[in-house]
Formats: C-alpha cells, structure tokens, sequence
C-alpha cells in the first residue's frame, strides 16, 4: 500500500446484553472516541452507563412527524451527556434511537463538545439528509479552541462520518456531485459514471448513474403516473417527491424530475419510474446496451470493462 490509498478500519460493535435491538456499543479500533446507541427501551441502560456521564456530544434520531419518510435529529453536547440527553428526549416526542458520543478516556473538554456540537450540526445542514431539531446553528468560531485542539476535533470528526453510518445514521454523508452541481449540465458533472436508462413501452425515459453507493435520477427523466398498481413500498416517497417539487406534472401520464434525485437502490428509483414495485437490478439498462443493472454489476465484479 502506498500513501494517499484508502485504507481499512476496524469497527468493533458490542451488544451490551446480547441483544441486537437492545443496548450496543461501537468503537474504532485506534480511536478513543467512544459511542452508545439505543431505542427507547434501553435508554435508561445507557444513562446508566459511567461512560456516558461525562463530556460529549448526542444525537436523539427518529422519523419526521412532519415529512414521511425522512429522518428528523437533535444534537446536542453536554458536561454530563447522560444528564443532558434525558433532559432533551424528555422534551421529544419523535425520536426513537439515542446515540452518545464520549472518549474512552474522558480527555473531551467543554469547548471541545461544544466545538463538535457547532461542526455536527453545520455538516448535517450542509448534507440536506435529515431534518434539524436543533433552532439554531451555533458559531464554531466562537469556540475558540487552540490549533491544535481544532485539528483533533476534526479527525474527531472524520472518524464519526466513519462510524455513524455504520449504526444506522448517515447524516453526515455529503450529496453525490450529480445532485449538487447543478451549474452544470448533466452530461458533463456525470461523464466519469456509467449511465443507466429505462426506455418504458409507455413512452417514459429516465436516465440515471451510481455514485457512492447511491443511484441518482438526472434531471429530464420521467416518471408514470396513475397506473392503478398497488404501491406498498415507495408511495410514500414519491408523494413526498412531489411535494418537495422534485416531480413535476409533465403529461396526462407522467412526471417528470425538474431536478436529480438520490435514492437508496435501482429498485427504489424503478419503483418510483414505473409507478409500482420494480426489481431496478432487471429495469436499467446500460444505456446504449441491453445489459441490465445485474449483469453490469456481474461483469464489473469479474474485471470485465463495460462501455455505453
């Protein structure tokens, strides 16, 4: 391995009683960051816990009463986070995992909880995956930590963008570039990806690319409406698609997508293309090519090159 290569990390979860949906505890091998996740039903095990009484951030994270199908957090920090978070879900109704963050050591200081407080909160705004609670956005320049102090708290940091999607919570995680550099036109912030596409019988055409484990739906494609089919799974999605303005009425038939779209799979994109359940793996297409989403993954994982 030379410099400048990624790496690998050691996560290590440990389920305090043996239980998957009970309390669990996360580490990285390395890093004295210390993390305790639990539902509402262990949440007084993990204010129990001597760890978590002292110096750190918290994170209370559930669905958004307000927005189907997004998720809504507070965070906040505290000198004690065992007592500062049971004060802050006492006065939440809507979350249901609760997340704190200590150090193995207790070397956190006030300014540096409050500190990764600020920069949590700035990170998870600029990312626009989840919804705030917090009503404010506090200054990170007002706490004045040394150089030196900064520098750690920020590979405190990069360790948490490592470590919170691993428990279930990636709200940290920055756009794909097709959703944010819109300036540019699609072709040209996508020609580095693989492009994907449904011609439907219908007459619909949407066009999509991967990018960091995410398939985003460019702007331009279009997507059914009123087929009559039952969808169970990613109805919810699409009308809050078309609430946010992302579906707009194109024809009788049809929407279609006034800006990019990441969903989770091709499966969640096809679903809302087609306007019923899809097996996205079988549905896109490389474009130009009859190779589905499954045979491209195929070939790619057998060293094969695939061009449009």
């Amino acid at each position: 391995m030379t410099t400048g290569e990624p790496f690998g990390r050691t996560i290590q979860l440990f389920l305090v009683d043996g239980k998957p949906t009970g309390l669990r505890k996360a580490t990285i091998h390395g890093w004295t960051g210390l993390l305790f996740v639990s539902g509402a039903s262990a949440f007084g095990d993990l204010t129990a816990r001597s760890e978590v009484d002292r110096t750190g951030v918290y994170i209370l994270s559930g669905p958004d009463p307000d927005k189907p199908g997004v998720t809504r957090v507070y965070i906040g920090s505290g000198n004690s986070v065992a007592e500062r978070i049971e004060q802050s879900a006492k006065k939440r109704d809507f979350w249901e995992t609760a997340i704190t963050v200590t150090t193995s050591d207790d070397d956190l200081s006030k300014g540096h909880a409050e500190y990764l407080e600020a920069r949590l909160i700035r990170v998870a705004a600029q990312a626009g995956r989840v919804t705030l609670d917090n009503g404010t956005q506090p200054d990170t320049d007002r706490r004045r930590l040394p150089e030196a102090d900064v520098a750690n708290m920020e590979q405190f940091l990069s360790n948490l963008r490592i470590i919170l999607p691993v428990i279930g919570l990636d709200m940290l995680k920055p756009q794909p570039r097709a959703v944010t550099q819109v300036a540019k036109p699609a072709e040209d912030r996508t020609a580095e990806e693989v492009h994907f596409e449904i011609r439907h019988k219908s007459g619909v055409q949407a066009t999509a690319v991967e990018e960091d484990g995410e398939f985003v739906v460019l702007e331009g494609s279009e997507a059914l409406i009123g087929t009559g089919y039952v969808q169970q799974s990613y109805g919810g999605l699409k009308e809050k698609m078309i609430a946010e303005g992302v579906l707009i009425p194109h024809a009788e038939d049809r929407m279609r997508f006034a800006k990019p779209w990441p969903f989770s799979s091709p499966s969640a994109a096809a679903a809302v293309v087609l306007d019923r359940n899809s097996n996205g793996r079988l549905e896109w297409k490389v474009r130009g090519s009859k190779l589905n989403y499954h045979e491209w993954q195929q070939a790619q994982a057998g060293g094969s090159e695939v061009t449009e």
